[in-house]
């Protein structure tokens, strides 16, 4: 359940109602596009992949001792060039995912193609190539490079600025003060996706270390993460660990249906001497549209550093909780249960310029009934959501059984 400290006053009362509310609307922009493009946060965050090569001899090291080597990992300055590469199998919508996703962002921006919350989306399938740096907890720079084009994001001081250079188009918003900024690494490094699956590590999980390996001329052990439950899409993550300093280098999910990886992320050149200062300097290119973000320390939904704020980390049930959803199930079974308050199931309205959304949509999906009513499940090769026709959302990497059980039980 949610985590929300009791108050006597019934103003707080009220509030607590107004914030929950405006939960349900802000979640149910998000429904449909999370749930056909497979747009979550713990699959798509800004991490990088590649080849590893090499099998170097390194001293022996537990499983509980690489952990901690990675916990207590306090690299402050990096640079490198990072590649993505996601294959959740989702479905060719023929240019539809741009209406789609373009509507989920409508009310964390203003439209503008350098508000972050928009490119983030691109990240969901195919192979991407970053440049990341990053310099204390106040300076992090991620630029996502195109076909011609380049997108970058700079988190310097006080400001974060995001900036598309294919429309020269600038977005900024002011934080209200960096010195109060959470710290944590640049948004584009595979130590941020660790820790979120670390977070995970309990009972229901097995953890091995599994050889050596060699990623961008450095020497890394091999973690191996494994759910010891049934039910669940998530099949292996393989994390490599650069011996010196403890920060992970690569990140490779594997699905429990087997084939490709779904997330292979890791770093292809990396280097942990300071970067250059003008580094991330940024003043808007002549003629450029300025689209200015709110001044309160988040950009329209992102933090400091960049990363999504509006929506919930999905690194832990946990997390969920504390976001106000309810949770059910344990470790790598829990399934985030979301009442959008909007009833009648799929939303309906025109796609591609015409015809009916909601069919258009429930034919990407596989209509099921039990206890519960109907509903449509929507699935990718990891987080598959159960959207029923009385409002409610149930989402998780487990597979389509275990969401009509969850639905079922209420």
């Amino acid at each position: 359940m949610a985590p929300y400290e009791s108050d006597d006053s019934t103003g707080a009362a009220q509030g607590d109602d107004e914030l929950r509310a405006e939960r349900r609307r802000k979640a149910a922009r998000y429904v449909v596009p999370v749930a056909v493009m497979g747009v979550a946060a713990a699959t798509i965050g800004l991490v990088p992949a590649l080849a590893d090569s090499g099998d170097p001899n390194l001293p022996k090291i537990t499983a509980q001792e690489l952990i901690n080597k990675i916990a207590k990992s306090d690299v402050q300055q990096l640079s490198g060039t990072v590649k993505i590469s996601t294959d959740l199998g989702l479905p060719d919508l023929g240019g539809l995912e741009s209406s789609l996703l373009s509507g989920a962002t409508q009310g964390s921006g203003d439209g503008s193609s350098a508000d972050p919350s928009t490119k983030l989306t691109e990240l969901a399938s195919g192979t991407h190539t970053l440049r990341v740096a990053a310099d204390g907890p106040e300076k992090q720079k991620v630029s996502l490079l195109e076909s011609g084009a380049e997108y970058s994001l700079i988190h310097n001081g006080t400001d974060v600025w995001g900036y598309d250079s294919k429309s020269n188009e600038v977005y900024h918003s002011t934080a209200a003060d960096s010195g109060k900024a959470e710290q944590h690494e640049t948004p584009a490094t595979p130590k941020d996706f660790a820790d979120e699956v670390l977070k995970s590590v309990d009972d229901t999980t097995s953890v091995t270390v599994d050889g050596t390996a060699q990623v961008a001329g450095r020497d890394a052990y091999r973690l191996v993460i494994k759910p010891k439950q049934s039910g669940t899409t998530v099949g292996a993550i393989s994390i490599a660990v650069d011996a010196k300093t403890g920060t992970p280098l690569k990140f490779t999910l594997t699905p429990s249906s087997g084939g490709a990886a779904v997330v292979d992320a890791g770093y292809t050149q990396v280097s942990f001497a300071k970067p250059a200062a003008s580094t991330f300097d940024f003043t808007p290119p002549k003629g450029a549209k300025v689209t200015e973000g709110d001044e309160t320390g988040k950009a329209d939904g992102w933090d400091q550093g960049g990363k999504a704020s509006e929506a919930p980390d999905h690194g832990s049930a946990k997390d969920l909780e504390k976001e106000g959803f309810d949770v059910l199930g344990k470790g790598w079974n829990s399934i985030a249960v979301l009442d959008t308050g909007s009833k009648g199931g799929l939303p309906t309205g025109s796609a591609s310029g015409g015809g009916d959304l909601s069919g258009f949509l429930g034919s990407l999906g596989d209509p099921v009934s039990g206890k519960f009513g109907k509903g449509t499940v929507f699935s990718t090769r990891l987080i598959n959501a159960l959207i029923t026709d009385d409002g409610k959302v149930y989402v998780g990497a487990v597979d389509k059984a275990a969401l009509v059980k969850a639905a079922n039980a209420g």
